[in-house]
């Protein structure tokens, strides 16, 4: 390791940060740990261990998980002395990483059952914290090859939950007790580094040393805090109103190379956020209305720092390890129910400030996205772009239980409505979306129904595609129940029966079924097509309310 690089971007004649000679001998009980707040171009955190003699360093843009299952986007960066372990202050405008810096959190860590060195050399370090603010367990994961310039870690949250930090503990220094304001003003109690010890604060009578104040963003332009404001300015004009969403094509292949992204396929319900001065709307991508449904949602994106926006995303819940569950998502609009958590993973943006941007390269369109969602509270989350090796990310996404990603070209413009392969899916999960055409009777205990009967549209005929039993609670069979009622209907529905075989419904059965008119889609998990097209092992999740039937098609990559 070596600091020649940390060496070579800093000019130690204006800037304060410890100059780096040559790594200090590292002694493996001493294994520090700092967390430093960094309000520079974009407010970020820098985590740092202690190991082989330098301070092994990542900027994770979102802050610390606190979720057992949640994730940050975590990127390596150049290694760092020592000494910039008890580093806070401000460092100059002129001066490459311009800003202020805050020790947020700091103590020791312990790496299970390997040398940290070795860990961080394999790609994957399991981490116990003891710091003031941070106690317990994390994950750090490398998701491409170590030679690359800045590697991309996930860092997640394991062991169990931590509570959410206080105003106070996320807004002040663990070592000074300072603000962020504070340490760019110069104010209070100042740290001084000695590079060789970590005890002494002076006192608060001493008289503060001249600093440069952080550059503060411009919140209210948020096209000119990320440097573009004179391509926005170059495009068309346009109104913030509802436009059909981006769709992805099917692939039995993930797509390699450098000009994709990869993003983690949310089991939840699309919608596009549109702000229109102090209005927020959101709306499903077949044009409903769910604003008062996620009301929390729409209430946090009021803090969003732009007059005029549209945002695309996801809603999701999640269940206790932080994967999205669309099953939860039916729990959180059902009476006496326990509801879970819930967000909105924002992965573009369509229009900002009167100009349409969809005509902007994907990396701009995120750039601009990550820089007015950054600092939104939760639930409103940037859906991460994972850039890195495809196995290990395959392979880290399937042992997280996900069930697929979104591959998306860098330079692709937003084509809405269309599906014209720029946004590719890849899934290793069955499961689609399908429609409901009617019930069978029920049996034994089980009140209500016995299955529901699905299809998919093939041109303007709905196929049979088979009965689904499992998936399926008290309150879920009595909802779902009353809804169907008010749809019933003498027709089948489906055009291809009644089928003798291969599990199909005969003429018999199938006058013992209900029909119901084909307005209603739900997601469906299952094991395969059978020979017959038909639905072997399939699992009811929920329905799907941003979804029109006559789009329910049967996915084949």
């Amino acid at each position: 390791m070596s600091l020649r690089q940390y060496n070579s971007k800093r000019n130690f004649s204006r800037t304060r940060e410890p100059a780096g000679n040559t790594p200090a001998a590292a002694a493996p009980e001493q294994n520090l740990f700092v967390v430093q707040k960094h309000a520079a171009t974009r407010l970020h955190y820098d985590f740092r261990l202690q190991m082989e003699g330098v301070l092994k360093s990542w900027a994770v843009p979102k802050g610390f998980p606190t979720r057992r299952g949640d994730r940050r986007l975590a990127i390596e960066v150049e290694d760092h002395p020592i000494g910039y372990a008890d580093f806070e202050g401000t460092i100059p405008s002129v001066s490459y990483g311009a800003g202020t810096v805050m020790v947020w959190d700091t103590g020791t860590y312990e790496v299970k059952g390997e040398a940290p060195g070795d860990a961080w050399r394999s790609g994957k370090l399991s981490l116990i914290l003891r710091g003031s603010k941070l106690k317990g367990d994390w994950t750090l994961v490398r998701m491409g090859p170590r030679d690359q310039a800045k590697p991309q870690w996930l860092l997640l949250k394991s062991g169990s939950d931590i509570p959410a930090f206080s105003s106070s503990l996320e807004n002040r220094s663990a070592l000074t007790r300072r603000t962020m304001q504070q340490i760019a003003t110069g104010h209070g109690r100042e740290w001084h580094s000695d590079r060789s010890a970590r005890s002494r604060i002076s006192s608060p009578r001493t008289k503060p040393r001249t600093s440069v104040p952080a550059a503060v963003p411009d919140r209210s332009n948020p096209a000119r805090f990320s440097g573009t404001s004179r391509e926005l300015e170059e495009l068309p004009r346009a109104r913030p109103a509802f436009v059909q969403p981006m769709k992805a094509l099917l692939a039995s292949k993930l797509p390699k190379g450098s000009q994709w992204i990869y993003e983690i396929k949310f089991d939840g319900v699309r919608a596009l956020e549109i702000k229109n001065g102090a209005t927020l709307r959101l709306i499903s991508r077949n044009g409903k209305d769910l604003t008062a449904k996620y009301l929390p949602i729409a209430q946090a994106i009021k803090e969003l720092p732009a007059r005029l926006a549209v945002l695309d995303g996801e809603i999701v819940a999640v269940d206790e390890n932080g994967r999205p569950d669309f099953q939860l998502l039916q729990c959180y609009h059902m009476a006496g129910t326990k509801k879970p958590p819930l967000f909105y993973y924002v992965f573009d943006l369509i229009h900002l400030e009167g100009r349409d941007v969809g005509s902007l390269p994907l990396l701009k369109r995120k750039a601009l996205a990550e820089s007015l969602v950054k600092e939104l509270p939760d639930p409103i989350r940037l859906s991460a772009a994972l850039k890195a090796d495809t196995s290990r990310v395959l392979n880290q996404m399937k042992k997280r239980g996900l069930e697929g990603l979104i591959a998306k070209r860098t330079d692709s413009k937003y084509q809405s409505g269309e599906r014209s392969g720029a946004w590719i899916k890849f899934k290793w999960t069955n499961e689609q979306e399908f429609v409901i055409g009617g019930y069978t009777e029920p049996k034994g205990t089980r009140p209500y129904f016995g299955s529901v009967l699905v299809g998919y549209y093939q041109g303007d005929k709905l196929l049979f595609a088979g009965r689904v039993g499992t998936g399926f609670n008290q309150k879920l069979l009595a909802s779902l129940h009353a809804r169907f009622q008010k749809l019933v209907q003498p027709a089948c529905p489906f055009g291809n029966l009644p089928q003798k075989t291969g599990g199909g419904l005969s003429s018999a059965e199938m006058r013992r079924c209900t029909w119901i008119e084909p307005r209603l889609v739900c997601q469906i998990r299952f094991a395969e097509w059978t020979r017959e097209n038909q639905l072997r092992q399939p699992s009811f999740l929920g329905l799907r309310e941003d979804k029109d039937p006559q789009e329910v098609v049967r996915e084949i990559s």
